[in-house]
């Protein structure tokens, strides 16, 4: 790749939000509130330990994402299905963009995230639980 076709992060995440259902903090409380969601916190250990998790929520560090979605991955974890509807979060929606545009490649067709992620839940005043 030349130096004219490289992007920036926030192109990249830019790009992702177009290609992936974006959810607001009403949209993804009412599918959990409806239905059996995957709920996945993309965030690393210690943001969780710092701010909380939304009730519900499984870790998912964002490195280990696609181990753990990938059926035939010996990391596979249970709960993790293509078929079933999933919603992302990080801290604003920018891991959780590119999260969601690379599960659709590992053929969840389901997958969304919240747009402005942990922050924006919180904002809306949201439960959050300690983890």
């Amino acid at each position: 790749m030349t130096a004219s076709q490289t992007r920036t992060a926030a192109q990249m995440v830019a790009e992702a939000k177009g290609r992936v259902e974006n959810l607001t903090p009403l949209q993804v409380a009412s599918e959990l509130a409806g239905g059996r969601p995957l709920l996945v916190d993309l965030r690393e250990p210690e943001e969780r330990a710092q701010t909380g998790i939304i009730p519900g929520a499984v870790a998912a560090p964002r490195g280990m994402l696609e181990f753990y979605a990938d059926p035939a991955s010996p990391y596979h974890r249970e709960g993790f299905d293509p078929a079933r509807r999933t919603i992302l979060y990080c801290a604003s929606g920018g891991r959780s963009a590119l999260a969601a545009a690379a599960l659709g490649q590992l053929g969840y067709a389901r997958v969304a995230h919240l747009d402005g992620g942990f922050k924006a839940w919180s904002a809306d005043g949201r439960d959050v639980e300690s983890e």
